[in-house]
């Protein structure tokens, strides 16, 4: 999915929490920046000024402003330009210092948005920095029941029928919490971070063959529903007739594999679908286990340990 922000829409979305002020180069409120150019050039999304490595957004705080004070006319202006040049998405002015006059009129002339922000420039450099990269993160849509399950994100897939719906309704009538029904969407936020929400139209509902959609907040009240979760688990639902018998080793491991989300591979528990099983027992079952998987504790590993031992006693004398 191709991820994209314009200069207006940054603006529109931290102008309230930065304090923001448009004070110059309002042509340019529809500069986009596309997340391809993220990885295509060496800068950062925002940082302080930098003639080497431009940033798509320069915070120019009380540093960069006595450094251009420090220059020549003609080395500061032919500065300015270079920098309205590299074409930003923005220029952002940091303590509500005073904006000279020169850099309003080559914001002007090159249509390059200039904002002031009472904000120092570290809190700029934060804030900006932390919400472009999520913005422009990677993102990719799983089809499937994403679920907070004893506090950790679990996704619920399997082909359609499979009784995704019903074994989400009844995790949530045993304690755990819906982030999105059908369509979650993720996003890596972080190299080992895969961040699930949910899609604005399909907010807080869940659809159940044979009831219809439901407002999981209306039914169960605001904290049977969560707004975001770290995907830490696949649990993959299948029909037993279309899978091989595992193996010896796989019933006592169970069906481990992982699947390739974006730049992540998450670890899968596949659970055959059988008439009479509990699979909301099954489900918390697997998430325990993995929550101790991911604590060094494994008992499949123990019990082969412990048999190995038991066999070896036997031998001796």
């Amino acid at each position: 999915m191709s991820m994209r922000i314009s200069a207006q829409e940054l603006f529109d979305q931290l102008h309230e929490r930065l304090q923001l002020r448009w004070i110059a180069g309002h042509a340019g409120a529809g500069r986009v920046l596309e997340a391809t150019e993220t990885v295509a050039r060496r800068p950062s999304l925002a940082g302080y000024l930098n003639m080497i490595y431009p940033n798509r957004v320069q915070i120019l705080g009380t540093e960069e402003l006595g450094w251009l004070d420090g220059l020549d006319a003609r080395m500061r202006w032919e500065r300015i330009q270079r920098m309205m040049g590299e074409g930003p998405l923005a220029v952002v002015i940091s303590k509500d210092q005073d904006c000279p006059d020169d850099l309003a009129e080559a914001a002007d002339e090159s249509g390059t948005p200039l904002w002031n922000s009472p904000r120092r420039g570290h809190e700029l450099l934060n804030h900006i920095q932390y919400h472009m990269a999520r913005t422009l993160a990677p993102r990719v849509t799983l089809h499937g029941v994403f679920m907070e399950i004893y506090s950790i994100g679990v996704l619920i897939t399997g082909e359609s029928g499979a009784g995704k719906s019903e074994l989400a309704l009844e995790l949530l009538t045993r304690g755990h919490r819906l982030v999105a029904d059908d369509a979650p969407e993720f996003t890596q936020i972080a190299p080992d971070v895969l961040d699930g929400t949910c899609p604005e139209l399909l907010q807080d509902m869940l659809e159940l063959r044979g009831v219809g959609v439901l407002d999981i907040r209306e039914m169960f009240g605001d904290t049977a529903v969560k707004r975001n979760k770290y995907l830490r688990l696949i649990v993959h639902l299948t029909r037993p007739q279309l899978e091989p018998e595992p193996d010896g080793m796989a019933r006592l491991t169970g069906n481990l594999g992982s699947r390739r989300v974006l730049d992540l591979d998450v670890p899968v528990i596949t659970l055959p679908v059988m008439p009479g099983r509990n699979l909301a027992v099954m489900t918390e079952a697997a998430t325990r286990m993995h929550i101790l998987r991911t604590k060094g504790v494994d008992p499949a590993a123990a019990f082969m340990a412990r048999h190995t031992h038991f066999l070896e006693r036997g031998e001796g004398p």
